[in-house]
């Protein structure tokens, strides 16, 4: 294997390892959203985040990623407390609420993005579009500039994190988040309080929204958050089968999605997307072919029995 291609080899490896971890972050959080009905509320805090970032660099100055990751969490909490709030105080849907206050938000976000674009390092289309496939080439120098070692993608090692702590929160709370998932009244009367664990998974979710949107974009981290785990409500039992299922797919729409990318050349953000999408048809339709098959084996029973 010439140099050339060892090297290529080594920036897919970047990309998709960098890709499942984003998947994986945004399916176990999205599980919780499926569940709570509060899909939308990924989609909201995935935009809105955006103003969180913009504000978090003109305060401090800095381009910091934890300065950023700070503002965006800020931002995402206050989208769903303002959401939540105009949905008790006024007679809208909880849906047009969230739709009111992350459109709001985020065209703050891009008038601001627009007056400051000389000054930042940001633009919407990388916002809501990404490219993956740049990520290898912003790498973190352990060390001198100029002696130091390349440990790898600045992108892969804040998602690892964030992953990880993702996974230790969910571990960890596990039983509370379900109580307070499915059964809030009983969670009221164990004096486990469901709003600290409701902002406790908005908290998740605008980091993993943060820690990814730069990366692969708003888009595919709302489809991300959002079909994995629909997908595997269709087929789960439990909420345990269910985490895993939603892991499962969000692997298999990265590998499928980056193949498909490379067969047609097309967009990895996009292509990722659409994987996802054509395997939660998939599911479905295998879903409605079960049901046919039951159907007719009731009916094939029933008429053994009459006979």
């Amino acid at each position: 294997m010439s140099s050339f291609d060892l090297a290529d080899w080594l920036l897919d490896i970047w990309i998709l390892a960098t890709a499942s971890l984003v998947a994986a972050s945004c399916a176990m959080v999205g599980v919780f959203l499926i569940l709570r009905r509060q899909a939308l509320m990924g989609d909201a805090i995935s935009h809105s985040v955006l103003l969180g970032i913009v504000l978090a660099y003109l305060i401090s100055g800095s381009n910091s990623l934890w300065v950023m990751l700070l503002g965006a969490v800020t931002i995402g909490l206050i989208t769903a407390w303002l959401s939540e709030s105009l949905h008790k105080v006024s007679r809208l849907q909880s849906d047009a609420s969230i739709g009111i206050v992350f459109t709001l938000l985020f065209s703050i976000g891009v008038i601001l993005v627009s007056l400051y674009t000389g000054q930042i390092d940001l633009d919407q289309e990388c916002v809501l579009y990404g490219e993956i496939a740049f990520v290898p080439f912003d790498t973190i120098i352990w060390g001198d500039m100029e002696t130091g070692t390349d440990i790898g993608p600045r992108a892969f090692w804040l998602i690892l994190i964030v992953f990880l702590i993702v996974l230790i929160s969910i571990t960890l709370g596990f039983e509370r988040l379900k109580t307070v998932t499915f059964h809030p009244s009983l969670a009221l009367s164990l004096g486990i309080s469901i709003p600290f664990w409701h902002y406790f998974l908005m908290t998740l979710v605008s980091m993993t929204t943060v820690a990814s949107f730069d990366a692969v974009g708003a888009i595919l981290v709302v489809a991300l958050l959002i079909i994995p785990a629909a997908s595997a409500y269709l087929l789960a039992k439990s909420l345990k089968s269910m985490l895993w299922l939603a892991v499962l797919y969000s692997q298999l729409s990265v590998w499928i999605g980056y193949a498909l990318s490379y067969w047609l050349n097309s967009s990895i953000a996009a292509s990722i997307a659409v994987s996802a999408g054509l395997l939660m048809i998939v599911t479905l339709l295998i879903m409605q072919i079960r049901k046919v098959q039951q159907k007719r084996h009731y009916l094939q029973q029933l008429n053994t029995e009459q006979a």
